[in-house]
């Protein structure tokens, strides 16, 4: 299967917030590097990581567009509330090696009202 098209059925499975389903997604050592956050890298990693993320906010990804190169694909996307982004695949044998999302982190956090870090 070709990367644009997992994608588009990795971004169903993220609509539904199963964060069980989407970590079949992702090789056993894969990283997903959100650049607002910290990478986590391992399958169990990138489960827990989305568990939690579903557990704060309703997220909704909204398809924008899909690129494809070689055994790279580009998501570029939108929700409902207004946030943009926009994510980077890496895949090795149709699972997700690498993955790395560019979004607002500020605007992500006033959008859902959770509390802003502080250092």
């Amino acid at each position: 299967m070709r990367p644009k098209e997992i994608v588009k059925q990795w971004v169903d499975v993220f609509n539904t917030a199963d964060a069980d389903a989407l970590a079949e997604f992702y090789t056993s050592n894969a990283t997903n590097h959100q650049v607002a956050n910290e990478p986590f890298t391992g399958k169990e990693a990138i489960r827990t990581m989305f568990r939690n993320e579903f557990a704060q906010a309703n997220m909704v990804c909204i398809i924008e567009n899909i690129f494809e190169d070689g055994n790279w694909a580009i998501l570029e996307w939108k929700a409902p509330d207004g946030l943009r982004g926009c994510g980077f695949f890496e895949f090795e044998n149709e699972k997700i090696k690498f993955q790395r999302g560019y979004w607002d982190k500020l605007s992500f956090l006033r959008i859902h009202k959770l509390p802003f870090p502080t250092e």
